[in-house]
C-alpha cells in the first residue's frame, strides 16, 4: 500500500489498530492466567471482552471505507505482547511480577490511544464523523482501562510489591 494521501493513511492506521488488537486478543488470555491479583486477572479477562469489541468497531471502519482489514502485521504490537510473554516467563515474586504485568499491559494502552487518537484525528479531517465517533469509542475504552489500571497499581499492586 502506498500512502499518498490522508485517505491512504486513515485506512492504514486502522489496518496496523486490527492487527494489534488481534494480537492482544490473544495475548490477554495469557496475561489473565499469569496474574495472582484477582483484580488485575478479572481486568484483564474484561479487557478481553473489550478487545473483541474493538476489533468488530475495526470492522465497522473497513466496510464503511469500503477497504479489507488486510494489512502487514503490527510490528509494534508484537514487540509489546513479546516483551510481556517474557515477564510471564520470569520467575519472581507474584506480586513484583503482577506490577511488571500492569506495566506491560499500560504500555500496550499507550500504544493503542496513540493509533486511535491519530486515526480519529484523520477521520474528522476527512469529514468522516462516523468513523471518527467509532475510533473515539474505542479511544475511550483504552483511556478508561489505562485508568484502572493505574489505580489498580497506586491503591494495591505496587505497594504489595514493595513488601516484598
Amino acid at each position: 500500500m502506498q500512502l499518498n494521501t490522508l485517505h491512504d493513511l486513515l485506512i492504514h492506521e486502522p489496518r496496523e489498530l486490527h492487527s494489534a488488537e488481534k494480537q492482544l486478543s490473544k495475548a490477554l488470555p495469557k496475561m489473565a492466567k499469569a496474574a495472582t491479583s484477582p483484580k488485575l486477572k478479572k481486568g484483564f479477562e474484561k479487557h478481553l471482552t473489550e478487545t473483541e469489541g474493538q476489533i468488530k468497531r475495526l470492522d465497522q471502519i473497513f466496510a464503511e471505507l469500503d477497504v479489507s482489514s488486510r494489512g502487514p502485521k503490527c510490528a509494534a504490537m508484537e514487540g509489546l505482547v513479546e516483551e510481556g510473554s517474557e515477564l510471564i516467563k520470569t520467575a519472581g515474586d507474584d506480586n513484583v511480577k503482577d506490577a511488571a504485568l500492569i506495566g506491560a499491559a499500560q504500555r500496550v494502552e499507550h500504544y493503542e490511544m496513540a493509533g486511535y487518537g491519530t486515526a480519529r484525528a484523520f477521520a474528522e479531517l476527512l469529514g468522516l464523523p462516523k468513523i471518527a465517533k467509532l475510533l473515539q469509542a474505542t479511544l475511550d475504552e483504552e483511556g478508561a482501562t489505562n485508568k484502572k489500571l493505574t489505580e489498580l497499581a497506586e491503591s494495591e499492586i505496587n505497594a504489595e510489591a514493595l513488601a516484598e
